[in-house]
């Protein structure tokens, strides 16, 4: 039984690695031009151990793409557990995604910049996904609590996330010059008086 449960570690730990090369690679060579082969070096593993694992590269950018939005979702349910109002759960997800580009800006190059659809074209669109449903569910809360002016979910979603995702996108790809860190309290300010009910 502790076999079994080391040799199932060792897996994770291999598919992990494999996993995080590809992340590596995607966002900087971009996916077209990132081989198995790339991946295979970066993770310092062998073709035969990538082909346990994933059978083809698009299986590889599959699973990153759903661990990042689960991980995303779960992140989203823990700040909804921890804050009751609706500004402050959205607040929460702005200090989640600003702390990501700073700390993880491969993560978030994958979520925001690449275009998914390109190379799984089956991938839901981002704001159809669990984790921005989510978000959109927290703003209908929000409008309905009379916290944000009377608009549609959707367009409100796209009025806050709009300024955060475009400022995010403009660190990743260096147009701002400074961390994250540094525009998210005005970008915060600027996303929340455009929904906020005055």
């Amino acid at each position: 039984m502790d076999q079994e449960i080391e040799n199932i570690q060792v897996e994770s730990e291999v598919q992990h690695e494999i996993l995080l090369a590809a992340l590596k690679l995607f966002v900087e060579k971009g996916y077209f031009n990132t081989s198995l082969i790339d991946i295979k070096d970066a993770a310092g593993t062998s073709t035969s151990t990538i082909y346990q694992h994933f059978k083809t590269k698009q299986m590889i950018a599959a699973q990153l793409h759903a661990n990042i939005l689960d991980s995303l979702s779960i992140s989203i349910d823990e700040i909804k557990c921890k804050n009751e109002k609706p500004s402050e759960q959205l607040r929460g997800i702005v200090d989640l995604l600003f702390k990501l580009t700073d700390e993880a800006p491969d993560v978030m190059r994958f979520l925001l910049i690449l275009n998914v659809n390109e190379f799984l074209p089956e991938a839901k669109p981002l704001h159809e996904s669990v984790a921005f449903i989510k978000i959109i569910r927290i703003i209908e809360a929000g409008v309905k609590a009379g916290e944000l002016r009377s608009i549609t979910p959707r367009l409100g979603y796209a009025l806050f996330f709009g300024i955060i995702e475009n400022v995010l996108k403009l660190v990743l790809t260096g147009f701002f010059d400074r961390k994250a860190d540094f525009y998210q309290s005005q970008a915060w300010l600027a996303a929340w008086n455009a929904i906020v009910k005055k």
